[in-house]
């Protein structure tokens, strides 16, 4: 008897402890297993109104290289913060954060830790502008799963990028950090930067989350000022800024961060039209918006807000989900939801979006990054290729009278290699340079020792500095360019005069850089001038004295290789302009598809001439090529139709070389004005040399020949249309 109570007794424990075991079951949040909206909701369902709002906000952690966010450092975070600005390099400090965020909060919710990965973490790509001079995406795409990986196995999860802000102002400094001044291309390299970063999986642990930025107009301040007003009107907002945009939402983009600027009135971080009634409304973007640095106070500059309290009520109605750095929703939104101002639903909505973000990152099953060597991580031998590459067809040779490049052509030519940027690595790296270490780049001295050993004698001289007054190398450097056969200007910006905060009234090389170019023309020898920039440049005054001028742009870790790969010939270059180069500031605003004017033969400058320098899609190459006539499928399409258009290209040289294509359509007579041409597709292809390549475009009238009206509608008229490639123009008709 004694022994069968004792094994009841045991059934009876064993029934009981399933059954405490039954009660105490995991989360729904928590299951991996559980589909993501579950998780959401469930979690969303067990949170307070604190640990809600603390989701809302973005405070920084680590390092601080930011020259915008110097003296502040976040010392004791919040268990329940919702994002950190992660300014390390490796995962150990996040760690320790992250550590605190799932162990000492009540519900155990991952931090979100960003950063600034623009055009690299460790290994620096070339600057965005000039990514989009090569007009390859597939390329692009490569260095932004690079900059992904690295990024995330450092301990970032998610990047401020890609910035994606039509740029047709090269006084903005930010022109650097965007993909130029065309609607389509931004669209382009958006998606391209966008399936880089994110892939199919957000959770793999190689990518981070995408940030479309800035929303909406920054590209259009005023006079190139940043943070200024802008006036958009909302057919230009439909026509220009917001198609990339519309892109990368479609491309799967996770996150959108506000703009700075004014919209017509309606600052970008308060702006229901385009942050609720667009991005959620019409293009249901399930993810959040993040403010820039401080971008709720400054409601209160822009005389939008009258405080802070006000300045977050104005934010987060408006469809701003998070706050960085701004401290306006940590402080006052309680009190606002206390007082009926904010609505409880509005914030459950605001914090499932977040949370939403944070499980397609994996952040709740696997909230740490696994610790590994920089060797492990930075400037892996797959990665430099990549950079080194992207470098080399991002050049765009802008000048090259009587072949003077490539130089050592078959002969071995005394070569005078002057300018402030022969020895400078820094200043190569770019703006927004990430993790980029000085040491990593290799400087143009050190590439010509390398690509012309053997091949030319090489003599430097400094001869002037990047900007001031110091005239007194001159002489010296005129004396060793008379000993040349030819000499090389290397010449341009210093990284931090483009970025953020760097507008300049006059885009000309400084003064000392072109009294130097006019004294070392006395030596009577060919000129190269070689430029590496973060803007176009107006360079009409020292056009006329260079045979030949190779824009290099700033191209990160590869320094000077491609560069000299150029200059010997071992690349060909293939590089376009994505941005369009003016005779003067004065010209600026300046684009390739202005609207037509109401006097086409009048309203010209009476100084200069009303063309650019060089204009959007420019650029030369060591073999030739003909374009033959475009062809088409039919002449006469209806609107459920397509029309194929093709041209043949020939290669007319004597080496291969890879030739950009792009595809222009215009609308000659339509019932609100349209550009006199528009990008609507490009391809590039390398060519070899005496062969022809067939270039193809399929036109659907939806998508290439409609427009969208000032309400975001497509609007598809019957009529003329031309396509035009180079100097080729071709017409068709659209019918019922």
């Amino acid at each position: 008897m004694k022994k069968l109570t004792f094994i009841s007794c045991l059934l009876l424990s064993s029934y009981l402890s399933g059954a405490i075991a039954a009660n105490k079951k995991q989360p729904v949040y928590k299951d991996a297993k559980s589909p993501i909206e579950d998780r959401v909701n469930d979690l969303v369902g067990r949170m307070t109104l604190e640990e809600k709002i603390l989701q809302l906000n973005q405070y920084t952690l680590g390092r601080n290289n930011n020259e915008n966010n110097l003296g502040e450092e976040v010392k004791k975070i919040p268990a329940t913060l919702g994002s950190l600005i992660y300014f390390n390099e490796d995962a150990n400090l996040r760690n320790e954060a992250q550590h605190k965020a799932m162990e000492e909060s009540r519900l155990g919710i991952p931090i979100l830790f960003g950063y600034d990965v623009i055009h690299g973490f460790r290994t620096i790509y070339p600057i965005s502008l000039a990514q989009a001079c090569s007009w390859n995406p597939k390329l692009v795409e490569q260095a932004c799963a690079v900059a992904a990986q690295e990024a995330r196995m450092s301990g970032v999860d998610w990047t401020f990028s890609p910035m994606i802000d039509v740029a047709r102002d090269g006084r903005w400094g930010r022109v650097a950090e965007g993909y130029g001044e065309d609607t389509y291309t931004n669209a382009v390299f958006c998606v391209a930067s966008v399936k880089g970063y994110q892939g199919e999986d957000l959770s793999g642990n190689k990518k981070v989350a995408a940030c479309l930025k800035h929303y909406i107009g920054y590209g259009a301040s005023e006079a190139g000022r940043d943070y200024v007003y802008t006036e958009i009107s909302n057919q230009t907002l439909w026509d220009t800024y917001i198609p990339p945009y519309e892109a990368g939402v479609k491309a799967g983009a996770a996150t959108l961060m506000s703009s700075f600027n004014d919209i017509s009135g309606t600052p970008g971080s308060a702006n229901h039209y385009t942050m609720t009634e667009i991005l959620k409304n019409r293009w249901k973007h399930d993810g959040f918006v993040v403010s820039d640095w401080a971008a709720v106070p400054q409601l209160i500059d822009q005389g939008h807000a009258a405080n802070h309290k006000e300045a977050a009520r104005l934010a987060f109605n408006s469809g701003l989900e998070m706050d960085m750095m701004g401290h306006c929703y940590d402080k006052h939104m309680a009190q606002l939801v206390e007082e009926g101002k904010i609505s409880m639903e509005l914030i459950d909505d605001a914090v499932k979006r977040v949370l939403r973000i944070k499980f397609r990152l994996g952040l709740f099953d696997n909230p740490y990054t696994p610790i590994s060597t920089e060797k492990e991580r930075f400037l892996l031998p797959q990665s430099l290729a990549t950079a080194e590459k992207l470098a080399e067809e991002s050049i765009v040779l802008l000048k090259n009278e009587n072949n003077v490049l490539p130089l050592a052509n078959g002969n071995k030519p005394t070569i005078a290699v002057m300018g402030p940027l022969v020895k400078n690595s820094a200043e190569l790296l770019g703006s927004w340079c990430g993790h980029g270490h000085v040491e990593d780049v290799l400087p143009i001295n050190e590439a010509m020792d390398t690509e012309f050993a053997g091949k030319a004698k090489l003599i430097y001289a400094d001869g002037c500095d990047f900007d001031g007054n110091d005239t007194s190398k001159f002489s010296e450097a005129l004396a060793v360019a008379r000993k040349a056969d030819v000499i090389l200007l290397c010449m341009g910006e210093k990284k931090k005069w483009s970025g953020e905060n760097a507008s300049r009234s006059i885009i000309e090389l400084p003064d000392i850089q072109e009294k130097f170019i006019f004294e070392i023309k006395k030596a009577g020898k060919p000129i190269v001038l070689v430029l590496s920039n973060g803007r176009p440049l107006a360079l009409s005054k020292v056009e006329p004295l260079c045979d030949a001028i190779v824009e290099m742009w700033q191209p990160g870790v590869p320094g000077g290789m491609p560069l000299t790969g150029v200059l010997s010939g071992r690349v060909n270059p293939s590089g376009k302009l994505s941005i369009t180069f003016p005779r003067s500031t004065g010209q600026i605003p300046i684009y390739y598809n202005q609207r037509k004017t109401a006097r086409p033969h009048s309203g010209k400058y009476q100084d200069i001439p009303s063309t650019p320098l060089y204009e959007f899609g420019y650029g030369l190459s060591y073999t030739t090529f003909n374009y033959g006539d475009i062809r088409l499928s039919k002449e006469t399409i209806k609107r459920d139709e397509k029309l194929i258009v093709e041209i043949p290209v020939t290669n007319t040289g004597k080496r291969d070389g890879a030739e950009v294509v792009h595809w222009f359509i215009s609308d000659p007579f339509s019932t609100i004005t349209r550009p006199n041409k528009e990008l609507k597709y490009f391809e590039k292809q390398l060519i070899k040399a005496g062969d022809t390549y067939i270039f193809y475009f399929e036109i659907d009238p939806i998508r290439d020949i409609s427009f969208v009206n000032a309400n975001g509608e497509r609007v598809l008229e019957n009529g003329e249309y031309y396509v035009t490639v180079k100097d080729k123009k071709i017409k068709f008709t659209l019918t019922d």
